[in-house]
């Protein structure tokens, strides 16, 4: 017997990782707000968990963004691009 697999609503969009920028924003007014420490500990927790996922997606930017610059500055004729670890 086959599995369809349901397909999802046009209106049902995957979320994307903010930009570099987005994030980095985000993350330096999370840290405004934990540092005032007028957060409830729940909402705390929360804004924390938001800042490691943001910290998260600044450093994967960042070392994408080291690995574009190792590749164009390579002087080798035959340099090709390496495959990019994500989970590390």
């Amino acid at each position: 017997m086959r599995r369809t697999v349901p397909k999802k609503e046009p209106s049902q969009k995957e979320p994307t990782a903010p930009s570099f920028e987005q994030a980095l924003s985000e993350l330096e007014s999370l840290v405004e707000t934990l540092e005032r420490g007028d957060l409830t500990l729940e909402d705390s927790l929360k804004s924390f968990e938001r800042g490691v996922a943001l910290t998260r997606t600044c450093q994967m930017a960042l070392k994408e963004a080291e690995q574009k610059i190792q590749i164009l500055t390579d002087q080798r004729v035959d340099a090709e691009p390496e495959p990019f670890d994500r989970d590390n």
